[in-house]
């Protein structure tokens, strides 16, 4: 109890373990004054209150010597606490009850104290050693002499070796705990910092798809009139119109993709009222985009094949889309005036989106129009729903290909398309 409370009191260990000592020092001295017969008797024919001399006390005092050392070195004090013990019997004759305490103390911080292996070699020596003194008293004495020597030596020895083992494991447990608990927190935070990376990937990507190809075919049409500003008016009317039809659908899809950023809902903090969030662009509303790529001079031939019904799921379509709207703002920059070819197709459970132009070999890109993520953007959000993606030259012009299965799975590795 003494060594319990003071591993529990604030202050330096060694301060603590000298405290520890004294005390025991202390309680063995007031015990000696004033209960003399609370000693155990070694010699034959001796008896209890023997009268303390100075080598008692030196023992006793070796033995809280070796308490000073109790959490530092406990093995080293214990072997003090020992020579102590096994000097009483040999020097003076009996042990004194503080003695035996320390001694109990010390091989209880042993177990617990110590690394693993040294733990269990004092559990094993401790138990050695009470197997021999029971079998040296059964040899020497009989039966029942050897049986109370085993009962005292279970109590002097064993339930130290046992409650030091039990804390041990329980500490053992709750480091292996805190440890998990660390861990997991580590694992949380890194979690977090990936999905805030993918978030800020995401947002990146959609931020491009959704204002770069609006932007670019107005930069492209502008710099055509600045370039001919002697043009058929009507001409010009029609390319002015074309530009102010981009800016407004830019700013559309960027307010609604602000308002998605600025309005997103926790759950059940929806209330009526609140402005509903804008569907995702599908495969169906392409004719304003291919009537925008028209505008822009690219001359765009369409084949669905596509069968009716099993329509994929809203992200599939939402990446289909924007690999379209991605590949006609490129051949615009790159290939004006043009051939585009979109084909629509379904091959086994997978959606098909292929675009191929004509190289013409006068690309009219103003500068700053170009940004070299679009085609890196494509291939994440192919890869975000599980599908894969492939852009380069064929058949002397240039193709873009992406095969999106029907249900968004997880993400793949890329592949090259013949």
């Amino acid at each position: 109890m003494i060594a319990h409370l003071a591993d529990r009191t604030p202050g330096p260990r060694w301060a603590r373990d000298v405290a520890v000592a004294l005390i025991y020092l202390g309680i063995g001295l007031l015990m000696v004054q004033a209960l003399p017969e609370v000693q155990i008797v070694w010699w034959s024919g001796g008896h209890s209150g023997q009268p303390v001399t100075t080598v008692s006390v030196l023992i006793m005092a070796v033995a809280c010597l070796g308490a000073v050392v109790r959490r530092t070195v406990p093995v080293p004090g214990l072997l003090l606490a020992t020579a102590a013990v096994l000097a009483g019997p040999l020097l003076v004759g009996f042990t004194d009850l503080a003695t035996l305490l320390v001694f109990t103390d010390l091989l209880y911080c042993s177990v617990l104290f110590t690394s693993r292996r040294t733990s269990r070699a004092v559990a094993a020596v401790s138990g050695a050693v009470v197997l021999l003194a029971a079998l040296a008293t059964l040899v020497t004495d009989g039966g029942r002499p050897a049986l109370i020597s085993l009962l005292n030596m279970l109590l002097l020895v064993a339930i130290p070796v046992l409650w030091g083992t039990e804390v041990r494991r329980h500490r053992d447990l709750a480091d292996a705990e805190r440890d998990r608990a660390e861990q997991a927190a580590r694992m949380a935070e890194l979690d977090r910092e990936a999905a805030v990376a993918a978030e800020r990937a995401r947002m990146a990507r959609d931020l491009h798809d959704v204002v770069a190809g609006q932007l670019s075919a107005i930069a492209l049409q502008s710099e055509a009139v600045l370039h001919h500003p002697d043009a058929d008016p009507d001409l010009l009317r029609r390319v002015l119109g074309t530009v102010r039809e981009g800016s407004v659908s830019a700013l559309a899809e960027m307010r609604t993709m602000i308002g998605l950023l600025r309005s997103a809902y926790p759950a059940g903090t929806w209330e009526p009222g609140d402005e509903p969030r804008t569907a995702p662009a599908r495969l169906d509303q392409l004719d304003p985009l291919l009537d925008a790529a028209r505008d822009r001079g690219l001359h765009v031939d369409v084949a669905d094949t596509r069968p009716a019904g099993a329509d994929p799921a809203a992200a599939v379509e939402l990446a289909a889309y924007r690999i379209v709207q991605e590949g006609l703002t490129n051949a615009a920059k790159h290939a004006p005036g043009s051939s585009v070819r979109l084909a629509l197709g379904r091959e086994r459970d997978a959606l098909v989106v292929r675009l191929d132009n004509d190289l013409t070999g006068t690309p009219s890109a103003p500068p700053g129009t170009s940004g070299g993520t679009g085609l890196v953007g494509l291939r994440e959000r192919a890869r975000a729903v599980g599908g894969r993606f492939d852009a380069g030259p064929a058949d002397g012009g240039w193709r873009v290909r992406a095969s999106l299965p029907l249900v968004a799975g997880p993400p793949v590795g890329d592949i090259t398309f013949p």
